[in-house]
């Protein structure tokens, strides 16, 4: 420092922490270790329902008629395997278990692919009355499922498939695609344009640029949509309780007819209602990574 350099206020070397104001740093506080036990606590709090039933599922009936689920923590000897047993050995409740996976898969796999073909095309392709076709897709969002119940059921029995499988598929597709097609068509609106241009030099036509470039980029965004559809498909009972029948039930409808004919068969209720909650917890904390990232995408540059 010379002579010439101005005096220096030693109050400008205090930390900047301590001109916060209280509210200020218990927010900063809150961001670490406490938020965290109470995001834990939290959890914790919110899978005891989820241990309960597991524990359930595991308990003859008659334990389960007499006392608590935390009882097994005194007398472990009350867990059992009889009740997965009996569970297996009921043809409804495994014939309906395949339903569900026939009902949820191609009904997932079919929105994935058509949402994604549909958004890139209105994110990217110019063809006549594009906007305007893609505020009928986002006006289509608001139409509540209960509408289409009534109209669709005698569409379906004219063409012969009310009852089946098929006609449950349809009908989440159908009810999946404008959640869809307005989703990733965001998300592909925000893949710059250089690149795909760069592409198109390189001789990749529509199909090649698509399957190559933008689905690629594409990946958190459409996991995030699959694990959206899985659960929607696979948690359902009102669409499978109007449009399958007896051979095309899946499993939620199963469990609800298990209820009203045998009212307390618990032995067959627990193990699986734990079955329907466990399959979609899987599949989310599978791809959570994926799932995050797509929700994120386009939120940081």
């Amino acid at each position: 420092m010379t002579a010439l350099d101005p005096p220096v206020d030693p109050t400008l070397d205090r930390p900047v922490r301590a001109k916060r104001s209280l509210a200020a740093r218990l927010a900063a506080g809150a961001a670490g270790g406490v938020m965290r036990f109470f995001l834990i606590l939290v959890a914790l709090i919110w899978m005891v329902p989820t241990f309960g039933l597991l524990v359930s599922s595991f308990r003859n009936p008659t334990d389960i008629s007499t006392s608590g689920w935390w009882k097994v923590f005194t007398a472990p000897g009350q867990l059992t395997a009889k009740s997965y047993r009996t569970l297996l050995e009921n043809d409804a409740i495994t014939s309906s278990l395949l339903n569900t996976v026939w009902i949820t898969v191609p009904a997932t796999l079919l929105v994935v692919m058509i949402g994604a073909m549909a958004g890139y095309a209105f994110a990217w392709m110019d063809f006549k009355g594009r906007d305007w076709w893609f505020l009928v897709v986002v006006a289509l969002l608001v139409v509540p499922v209960q509408v289409a119940l009534i109209p669709l059921s005698d569409l379906f029995g004219k063409l012969g498939i009310f009852g089946d499988i098929i006609g449950v598929v349809l009908f989440h597709v159908g009810f999946g695609l404008p959640f869809a097609i307005f989703l990733l068509r965001n998300f592909f609106a925000e893949i710059p344009r250089e690149l795909l241009e760069a592409a198109r030099l390189d001789g990749a036509g529509e199909m090649r640029l698509f399957a190559t470039v933008v689905m690629p980029l594409a990946a958190p965004a459409i996991a995030s949509l699959g694990i959206f559809q899985f659960l929607w498909v696979w948690n359902d009972m009102l669409v499978a309780l109007v449009f399958s029948d007896s051979q095309s039930q899946p499993l939620t409808v199963a469990l609800q007819q298990q209820v009203r004919q045998f009212g307390s068969n618990i032995e067959v209720l627990a193990p699986g209602a734990f079955i329907s909650m466990v399959i979609p917890l899987a599949v989310f904390f599978a791809f959570q990574r994926q799932f995050v990232s797509g929700v994120m995408a386009g939120a940081v540059k």
